[in-house]
């Protein structure tokens, strides 16, 4: 299982990147927009904060295969490091996914609703797929049973394309499709400390401190 960030404010990656065993960051157009800074410097200065090692994912927004494989390796040149580009499962973008792929710049297939959208974009050439669970859900569909028919789907015909889970609005949809095969979610910086969070976590962790407290003394804050 491989966890990223979906977000491109600055301080919530430096902060969840320092705590969380993070294996890279997930951009979209509107989370970019959000920050109000120049798109180039945001990623770059994303990825001064993950490393070369992380992964970092950039969508791009042609409208034809050819504008997207420029802009593919125009993005491929400009930062360094692990940079997947993201495509979402149209028409155009399966074939701007073969031609992609086919220079080894690594690609996310995005915008998935369906487990035959998955299996398209993984024999055009697709590293990751990303099915939007809960904007499945939205829609009165079911998104841990599409992640599911999708692991069923790249078992059967031995795909290597990766399952990265994305649109998630609270923990148990996130620990649903771990269960289902995804191997590997997004989530916001906001949910990515409720996967932790448990109240008798923290308070069995006061009743510890305090007993050791009351034997060895208050000034006792540590073992050294």
């Amino acid at each position: 299982m491989r966890l990223y960030i979906d977000s491109a404010n600055l301080e919530q990656i430096a902060y969840l990147n320092d705590y969380f065993p993070i294996a890279g960051v997930t951009t979209n157009p509107s989370i970019i927009v959000k920050e109000k800074k120049p798109y180039m410097e945001l990623l770059k200065e994303i990825r001064g904060i993950i490393g070369e090692e992380k992964e970092l994912f950039v969508q791009l927004i042609g409208d034809t295969a050819e504008e997207m494989m420029a802009e593919a390796q125009y993005i491929n040149r400009a930062i360094a490091g692990k940079v997947v580009v993201k495509i979402p499962v149209t028409t155009e973008g399966i074939k701007a996914i073969k031609l992609i792929s086919a220079y080894k710049i690594p690609v996310l297939a995005t915008t998935i609703y369906t487990s035959m959208q998955a299996l398209t974009a993984s024999m055009a050439g697709a590293d990751y797929v990303a099915p939007y669970v809960n904007r499945i859900d939205n829609l009165t569909g079911n998104g841990i049973k599409v992640v599911q028919e999708i692991s069923e789907l790249f078992s059967a015909y031995n795909c290597k394309t990766k399952i990265l889970a994305a649109s998630f609005k609270n923990v148990q949809q996130v620990h649903d499709v771990c269960l289902a095969g995804a191997h590997s979610v997004t989530v916001s910086a906001e949910l990515m400390g409720k996967l932790i969070d448990f109240p008798s976590t923290n308070a069995d962790v006061a009743a510890f401190k305090k007993q050791w407290q009351g034997y060895y003394g208050m000034d006792k804050q540590s073992l050294n």
